[in-house]
């Protein structure tokens, strides 16, 4: 390889390398979470996915899962995580053509002795999509797919409150958030 090539190819990455950061984007990293937190039980209603991706979250930002609650224990409890999916607009032969995934959670922490450190919290997300009546199993696909990507953000959203939780020295509103992508 020639020498031009090589410095062609290293101010490539380099340029590269600079776009990115220029752009806003960052590696996601843990979160640092409460100290109350360094044990904590998960108590997900419905949403496996929610909870075995929490679940990870929360152990790579140095948190141990308990498999049960008990004193000493953190409690993030999950009551609400659900999915729906919502008719957009109907085109003129009365066939659905845009569609909306809509992903509710609701959470709220307790620390180890039941006291609420963060009050219950309400998150929305959805996102729309095009339906092609030709094409049901891809719309399948697809819907499934925006429900794991709504999954992840889901995650992250819940690891930013407890973030905030915890630089803010456990003052934290109840609050309700919407996102649509």
């Amino acid at each position: 390889m020639s020498t031009v090539s090589r410095v062609f190819k290293a101010s490539l990455m380099l340029v590269s390398a600079l776009a990115l950061t220029a752009c806003g984007f960052h590696l996601r990293q843990s979160a640092a979470l409460p100290a109350a937190m360094q044990r904590v039980h998960l108590a997900v209603n419905g949403g496996a996915d929610l909870q075995r991706d929490l679940a990870r979250a929360l152990e790579s930002s140095g948190a141990t899962v308990e498999e049960r609650s008990g004193p000493g224990v953190a409690e993030l409890k999950v009551p609400v995580a659900s999915f729906s999916t919502e008719t957009l607009t109907v085109s003129g032969y009365a066939r659905v053509t845009e569609y909306a995934v809509r992903y509710q959670v609701q959470f709220q922490l307790e620390d180890g002795a039941g006291q609420v450190l963060l009050p219950s919290q309400s998150i929305s997300m959805s996102r729309e999509f095009s339906y092609d009546a030709t094409n049901t199993i891809g719309t399948t696909a697809q819907v499934e797919e925006i429900q794991r990507s709504l999954n992840d953000d889901m995650v992250q959203s819940i690891l930013f409150r407890l973030q905030a939780l915890q630089k803010h020295g456990g003052v934290v509103a109840p609050a309700s958030a919407s996102s649509t992508r």
